[in-house]
């Protein structure tokens, strides 16, 4: 049952985290909104139209957010004093996709 409620909880969590960034990720600037999406663990992807500086690029979207989990095996002692082990999700890389419109 602990491993149940483990992967429950970790199931919610990762979709929590993969459906939230792209609506609160736009910030005032391209660069507070990478910055915010590199804050909150992700490697941040730039498509970009125009070569303007990014201090003056507008961010037309982000898009596209991936985890990427691996299970890991922990060990634990069960009732009986005998070993147990459970499957845990562990997030190993978080990805999302910027795109910027630089044409000004």
């Amino acid at each position: 049952m602990y491993a149940s409620i483990i992967m429950v909880a970790a199931s919610g969590a990762a979709l929590g985290t993969i459906l939230a960034p792209a609506g609160s990720a736009f910030a005032d600037s391209a660069i507070e909104t990478i910055g915010l999406l590199e804050a909150e663990g992700f490697y941040v992807n730039i498509d970009r139209v125009g070569s303007a500086p990014l201090d003056q690029c507008t961010v037309i979207s982000v898009r596209n957010p991936q985890t990427q989990t691996r299970l890991i095996r922990v060990e634990r002692f069960g009732k009986n004093g005998t070993k147990e082990f459970d499957l845990v999700p562990v997030v190993v890389r978080r990805t999302i996709t910027v795109s910027l419109d630089c044409s000004k």
